[in-house]
C-alpha cells in the first residue's frame, strides 16, 4: 500500500473531493506542502475553499483529469469502479487509496491520534474536543464531519502532536485507521445495508478496539452500552468509562438541570466523587453523555479542568445540529441533522427545553435500507413531536426503493395515534407549513439529505 509521508509532499488527486470529509483531509494535506488535485459533479462551498488555497478542482469527473504526474490517487465509497477516473488511475498504474486509508496513514504522523466513534454523536463530540483543545491552547489538527464556525469549516490544521477526527463504521472504515485513543459513544443498529445485525456492528466496533496499540492505547467507552466490557476484554489497553451509572462509570453527572432553551448545567462525578458543575452551550441531555466522553478524553490528554469547562461553554453547536435557520411568521425554524431513530428521539427531547407551542418535525427519511429495517423504531421517535410531517425518502446511494415508501410510515406514525402528513414535494411541504404552523411553534426540519431547504425556505421568502 502506498504510505503518505508528511517529510515527502507528493503530488495526490482527490476523486469526489467535495465531500465533508474528503476535502478536509485535502487542506491538511495543502497545508503540509502536498500538491492537491481533485474533482467532482459540480462546484460547492468546500471546493471553493480549496480552489482559494491552490487546488485544481475539475468539474465533472473524467479520464483526462487523471495525469501522468499524479503520484497517488484518493477515492470513497461512493466510486464506482466504472468511474472515469478510477478506471484511468488504474490503467495508468497509478497508487490508489481509499478516503479511510488516506486518514488512517495521516494519523501515523501525529503522536497522539484521537478517534470518535458511535452510532451518533461523533461530529458534536468531536467539535466539543476541538473547543476544548483550542482554549488550552494545545494547536490540534482537527478533522471533523460537519462546518464548525470556530475553526472556519470541517478542518484545522495545527503544528502539534495531536489529531482529532471523526471515526466512522459504514463499510468498516474505522478499521484503515492507526488510532492512540479510540472514543466509543454508543453502538447502534445502523447501516443495515453493510452490516448484517447489530452482531454484525458489535463485531466490527470490536476490531476498532483492537486497533489500538497494546498497552499504551485507550479506549473511552460509553457504560450505558450493553455488555461493554465485551469490545475490551481480550484487549490489553488503558479503559475509561463514562454513562448514566456513576457505580460503573469513571465520569458521570448528576443535578442536571435547563435553562430557557434546554441548555444543560450539571455537577460532574469523577470516580464517584463530585468535582464542579458544568454548562454546556448546546441543548439536550445527550449532550451531557456527549461532553463526559470530551472531558474524559481531554483529562486524559492532562487538559486542566478550567480549560475544559470553557471549552465546553464555547460550543455551540455545528452546522445540521439543532441549528436555529431563523423565524417566519413568528414560527421558529431548526434544523437538525438526525436520521436514527434514537437521534430522534433526543432532538424532539431536546425540543421540549425550547421556548414554542407546538413542535413540528419535517422529517426526511434517509436510505430504504434504513427506513425499512427501523420502521418501528423511526415510528416511535417521530411521535415525541406534536405533529409530523414526511417528506419523500432521500435515495443517496441506493436504487432499490424495497417497495416502500414514507406514506409506509406515515401510516405507522398515525397508528400511534399522532397527528402526521406525507408530502410528497418540498414545494408542497412548504404550502402546507405556511398554512398551518402558527406564531409560537417550533418547527424542525430533519434528516441527512437536503430537506434543511424546505426551511430555509420558508424563512428567506417570509
Amino acid at each position: 500500500m502506498y504510505k503518505i509521508d508528511f517529510k515527502n509532499p507528493v503530488s495526490v488527486h482527490f476523486i469526489g473531493i467535495g465531500g465533508i470529509s474528503m476535502s478536509g483531509l485535502a487542506q491538511i494535506l495543502v497545508k503540509e506542502g502536498f500538491k492537491v488535485s481533485g474533482s467532482d459533479q459540480a462546484s460547492s462551498n468546500l471546493t471553493k475553499d480549496l480552489e482559494a488555497v491552490g487546488c485544481r478542482i475539475s468539474y465533472p469527473q473524467a479520464k483526462e483529469n487523471i495525469t501522468d504526474d499524479i503520484d497517488v490517487v484518493v477515492y470513497t465509497a461512493a466510486i464506482h469502479p466504472d468511474n472515469p477516473e478510477f478506471m484511468e488511475a488504474k490503467d495508468k498504474n497509478i497508487p490508489m487509496l481509499t478516503r479511510a486509508e488516506l486518514l488512517g496513514q495521516i494519523m501515523q504522523n501525529y503522536p497522539s491520534a484521537i478517534n470518535v466513534a458511535g452510532t451518533h454523536g461523533k461530529t458534536t463530540t468531536t467539535s466539543m474536543l476541538t473547543e476544548i483543545f483550542m482554549a488550552a491552547n494545545t494547536d490540534p489538527t482537527i478533522s471533523v464531519g460537519g462546518i464548525l464556525n470556530s475553526i472556519g469549516g470541517n478542518v484545522r490544521v495545527g503544528s502539534s502532536d495531536i489529531f482529532i477526527t471523526e471515526a466512522c463504521e459504514y463499510t468498516n472504515s474505522f478499521l484503515s485507521f492507526n488510532p492512540t485513543t479510540n472514543i466509543i459513544l454508543n453502538v447502534k443498529a445502523d447501516h443495515l445495508d453493510f452490516f448484517k445485525d447489530l452482531d454484525d456492528i458489535r463485531h466490527s466496533f470490536k476490531l476498532f478496539v483492537e486497533k489500538l496499540p497494546d498497552n499504551v492505547g485507550t479506549l473511552i467507552i460509553n457504560s450505558d452500552i450493553e455488555d461493554y466490557t465485551y469490545f475490551f476484554k481480550d484487549k490489553h489497553c488503558h479503559v475509561i468509562t463514562f454513562g448514566s451509572d456513576p457505580s460503573k462509570s469513571m465520569y458521570s453527572a448528576k443535578d442536571i438541570t435547563y435553562d430557557e432553551f434546554g441548555c444543560c448545567t450539571y455537577t460532574l462525578i469523577k470516580d464517584g466523587v463530585d468535582v464542579d458543575s458544568i454548562k454546556l452551550s448546546v441543548p439536550g441531555i445527550h449532550n451531557v453523555y456527549n461532553s463526559l466522553a470530551a472531558i474524559a478524553t481531554a483529562q486524559n490528554e492532562g487538559i486542566d479542568l478550567s480549560f475544559i469547562k470553557q471549552g465546553l461553554l464555547n460550543f455551540t453547536g455545528t452546522n445540521r445540529r439543532f441549528q436555529k435557520k431563523g423565524e417566519f411568521n413568528g414560527v421558529t425554524v431548526i434544523d437538525d441533522y438526525a436520521h436514527h431513530p434514537d437521534e430522534i428521539e433526543a432532538t424532539l427531547e431536546s425540543a421540549k427545553h425550547y421556548p414554542h407551542k407546538t413542535t413540528w418535525c419535517v422529517f426526511q427519511p434517509h436510505t430504504y435500507t434504513r427506513t425499512k429495517s427501523l420502521m418501528d423504531e423511526f415510528a416511535t421517535a417521530l411521535s415525541k413531536a406534536d405533529k409530523v410531517v414526511l417528506a419523500k425518502i432521500y435515495a443517496a446511494r441506493e436504487t432499490d426503493d424495497l417497495g416502500i415508501s414514507s406514506a409506509d410510515l406515515a401510516n405507522k406514525i398515525k397508528a400511534l395515534g399522532k397527528e402526521c402528513y406525507y408530502i410528497d414535494t418540498f414545494e408542497g411541504i412548504e404550502e402546507f407549513l405556511q398554512k398551518n404552523c402558527i406564531n409560537g411553534d417550533l418547527l424542525i426540519t430533519m434528516g441527512a439529505g437536503d430537506i434543511v431547504k424546505v426551511g430555509e425556505d420558508l424563512v428567506n421568502n417570509q
